[in-house]
């Protein structure tokens, strides 16, 4: 077979191809979100405030859905490998249905939110606010989910380009609606941080009306929108089996950080600046290896159409070396320059400054050492679902996270008084645990049982 005797520079080549706009497109949304905090933090640190805690609590639910999106990708990467056009169309329908269905079921959760946030012990005022921009966000929601499901299947077609811009025209359209409604630009009136609530609806709505368009007007042999309506109840039962664990593993390693700055706050304002600018260091750098993850998902997925194990397990290695690289560059980059790279986030004539690049230099230590194994682990999910195993790679995660990393992280830090270095110590902990137990699991379990049920079709 053609494929199984493909080389490994061919293999580098097409992980790139297919891996840099995707790496591109995830940065672009971190450009988006990055926009939203300066623009209201220009606004006032209360209605940072407000935003911060409404938005975490928006992505937090929106991270929980994603799995259906994320679901597709896989599926119409295998799909069409077998030239299975109906299928292929079959799957993202019932992933768009299984996305609005989420919307539906939180949507009193993001209405009410008030509610919630004063049981979690958030001010009375800020809770009000942040109810106020969740009213409008909350129709965001929908689009939101739409385009990450659209742009999972474009991805799974190797139309990776577009799905960079469809991120990418998103960015310029939400800095001029945040400029224009946060501050009364333009003759618009100033809204504050109902204005910044209306600028990331119309983003969500303008992102899903932009891949809509372009799959109208370029995709149309799969006629996906036709009689959307129509229901397909055994496509939504597979659909959904694959989707639930691929999202609660998201939540899951969202949850490990969340926690982890919760225990930088409980030491003070430095350790948890310093955290949050090493932290937004070390998500940018991840973007990458995300975006070898999502290249890779789509390789794994039509070689498991193809039953080409040969061609899984050189893609699969070429994947994770690629990711490797990445973190040896980063590594470098962390160890040799991290003041300045801390410095970029702080005000000159900030007087904490000092003191944060101080405890910034150590995290940004620890950041470069989970950068290789925070790599590896997420190629071996994209790996994983790739082939469509999600719910082992789900407990695995969770255990790594919660049963090991965060307990690390309290005792490090706490127990044995580390501090900031100990919480962040138990984060690489967690994250090197999840990287071998996910990778024994593709390398040892998966491909050694996919090869043993691809020979016989082989040989038939």
């Amino acid at each position: 077979m053609l494929s199984a005797q493909m080389s490994y520079p061919a293999h580098v080549r097409a992980i790139l191809v297919l891996g840099l706009p995707l790496v591109g497109g995830h940065m672009a949304q971190m450009g988006i979100g990055l926009t939203d905090t300066i623009m209201v933090g220009w606004y006032g640190a209360e209605a940072l405030a407000t935003v911060t805690l409404a938005t975490t609590l928006f992505m937090t639910l929106m991270l929980a859905g994603s799995g259906f999106a994320w679901a597709v990708m896989p599926m119409v990467a295998k799909y069409h490998a077998e030239d299975d056009d109906q299928s292929v169309r079959r799957s993202t329908r019932m992933g768009l249905w299984l996305s609005a269905l989420f919307c539906a079921a939180v949507f009193p959760l993001l209405w009410w939110s008030e509610a919630l946030l004063l049981m979690l012990g958030q001010l009375p005022q800020v809770a009000s606010e942040a109810q106020l921009y969740l009213r409008i966000l909350v129709f965001g929601l929908l689009p939101a989910l739409v385009t990450m499901t659209l742009k999972s299947y474009l991805a799974a077609l190797e139309r990776t380009q577009v799905v960079f811009w469809v991120t990418a025209v998103a960015v310029p359209f939400n800095a001029l609606a945040n400029y224009a409604l946060i501050f009364g630009n333009f003759g618009f009136p100033e809204l504050g941080i109902e204005g910044a609530a209306i600028a990331s609806l119309s983003t969500h709505l303008f992102s899903a009306a932009v891949v809509v368009g372009y799959i109208l007007a370029f995709v149309p042999e799969h006629s996906l929108f036709q009689r959307i309506w129509k229901s397909d109840w055994d496509m939504f039962a597979t659909v959904f089996r694959l989707g639930w664990p691929i999202g609660l593993t998201t939540l899951s390693e969202v949850g490990l950080f969340a926690a982890s700055a919760i225990m930088m706050g409980w030491l003070g304002t430095i350790p948890l600046a310093a955290h949050g600018i090493a932290l937004q260091l070390a998500s940018m750098t991840f973007m990458l290896h995300l975006g070898l993850s999502n290249a890779a998902t789509v390789r794994a997925g039509n070689a498991f159409g193809r039953r080409d194990m040969p061609h899984l397990a050189r893609g699969g290695a070429v994947a994770l070396t690629l990711s490797a690289l990445v973190a040896l560059l980063t590594i470098v980059l962390f160890v040799s320059l991290p003041e300045p790279l801390i410095s970029v986030f702080l005000d000159p004539d900030d007087p904490a400054r000092a003191d944060i690049i101080a405890t910034g230099v150590i995290l940004l230590v620890l950041a470069a050492l989970f950068q290789l194994v925070d790599g590896a682990q997420v190629v071996a999910l994209g790996l994983l679902r790739g082939i469509q195993d999600a719910r082992v790679p789900m407990v695995l995660a969770a255990v790594s996270y919660f049963g090991v990393g965060l307990p690390a992280a309290y005792v490090l830090g706490f127990g044995l008084g580390w501090g900031g270095a100990g919480v962040w110590s138990g984060l690489v902990i967690g994250l090197a645990v999840a990287a071998v137990l996910l990778n024994h699991r593709f390398w040892f379990r998966m491909i050694p049982g996919l090869s043993r049920l691809a020979a016989p079709a082989a040989n038939a």
